[in-house]
């Protein structure tokens, strides 16, 4: 049976099995999938914002802790979902399962957004989970939900996407960490977490043009505490929609060609 051959409920139940399983795994696990973020997220809040946080004062007209809060929902969204899908995938490739979905008539596009789904819905438990935890320590609420929830997602499904590249080119365990080491990590703390892009010196905020994590942030920022500029909105959608249908096309190619998933 070919994909053309498949219908659109049969699609549909393929898609929603694949989604469900993706769900019940980082569910199974959620001492190691929810748990450390939240612990992660207290530990920022109590040493940026309760000790470092009254000796800086405020940040862009806002209170230390205020300001650092969208930045850290941003960041546990970032890894959550990328560690998600390349461990999830990379996993599917080593034990050689892969293979099964490449036989089935499930299209390639459906294989990609079925883990890009499991992904983006782990990233968006987790921002509320970290959300809860800023109302609790800042008293903050978001200023612009639906803003705030489209940004989530968009975020989400981009470093799913980049999770599920690194899982297709790892050629070992190992190899599934070096991207978050090298690139990763690198992006979110030069991308405005802890600080406003504006207080850094001319040449670092013209290397920080050039990362997308920043502008994430910034609109997250704005959506979260109305701090900003919503001048940008627009073009910041634009580049984050454009970033996510070029790594979507790009995933999708190398798994029609079968790179690093064909014997």
């Amino acid at each position: 049976m070919s994909a053309h051959s498949m219908t659109g409920r049969k699609m549909w139940i393929a898609y929603q099995g694949l989604v469900i399983k993706e769900c019940i795994r980082w569910l199974r696990i959620w001492p190691q999938s929810l748990l450390p973020s939240a612990i992660t997220i207290v530990l920022y809040f109590m040493i940026f914002g309760r000790v470092i946080g009254p000796r800086i004062g405020s940040m862009s007209g806002v209170p230390y802790l205020e300001f650092i809060t969208p930045g850290l929902i941003m960041m546990a969204v970032i890894t959550n979902t990328f560690s998600n899908v390349v461990s999830s995938f990379y996993g599917v490739r080593f034990s050689r399962a892969v293979e099964e979905f490449l036989a089935s008539p499930m299209p390639n596009c459906l294989i990609i957004l079925g883990y890009v789904t499991g992904g983006v819905l782990r990233g968006l438990v987790v921002a509320l989970i970290v959300s809860l935890l800023g109302m609790f320590f800042s008293g903050v609420h978001i200023l612009h939900g639906f803003l705030a929830l489209i940004t989530c997602i968009l975020c989400a499904t981009l470093f799913s996407l980049a999770g599920f590249l690194n899982g297709l080119f790892a050629r070992k365990f190992d190899d599934t960490v070096i991207l978050t080491t090298f690139i990763l990590t690198p992006l979110i703390y030069l991308g405005g977490v802890f600080y406003s892009i504006q207080n850094l010196p001319p040449f670092w905020q013209k290397v920080s043009a050039f990362n997308p994590v920043a502008y994430i942030i910034d609109l997250f920022r704005y959506a979260y505490l109305g701090i900003g500029t919503p001048s940008h909105i627009a073009w910041i959608f634009a580049l984050v929609i454009g970033c996510v249908i070029a790594l979507f096309m790009l995933t999708w190619i190398l798994l029609v060609k079968g790179v690093r998933v064909k014997s």
